[in-house]
């Protein structure tokens, strides 16, 4: 590679980390509170409009998820129902390509949800979480207790 193509690249690079920061400012200014090292694809949609959307430190937001606080269509099954929620998403949560994630959910800390998922209902901390509804697929015993298991090197 160049070093032409290397000045590009770096620049380009850097272009993109402040794109993401104003993205996160505009989110935090909307009301969402995002916690310190979150990384939130340009192409997710965080909709806090009506209700209240927490995301905690160093969680990742992939290409094309959703996040929604409320749901106009619930006022349609209950009429006492205002669609108005909330989604609290714990520290060091992974969500996925595409995946949805529903009003008046909790995704406890250190879970990962798989691509496509729909959330509906809360998830555990620690555990992988899958498909249409989600539901939990596989436990990560390193990751419940909210330690980290030291990584050996021989």
């Amino acid at each position: 590679m160049n070093n032409l193509s290397r000045f590009i690249r770096f620049y380009v690079h850097c272009l993109g980390n402040v794109l993401r920061f104003l993205q996160i400012l505009y989110l935090r200014a909307a009301g969402v509170r995002i916690g310190h090292g979150c990384m939130i694809s340009f192409r997710a949609k965080i909709d806090a409009r009506r209700g209240r959307i927490i995301i905690g430190d160093n969680c990742t937001i992939t290409y094309g998820c959703v996040i929604l606080s409320h749901d106009r269509s619930a006022m349609h099954i209950d009429p006492a129902d205002d669609g108005e929620g909330e989604v609290v998403i714990g520290n060091n949560v992974y969500i996925g390509v595409n995946s949805v994630v529903l009003r008046n959910v909790h995704i406890g800390d250190n879970s990962v949800i798989g691509a496509g998922s729909v959330v509906i209902s809360d998830i555990p901390e620690g555990v992988v979480a899958v498909g249409n509804p989600a539901r939990v697929v596989k436990a990560i015993p390193r990751l419940q207790s909210g330690g980290v298991e030291p990584v050996s090197t021989g």
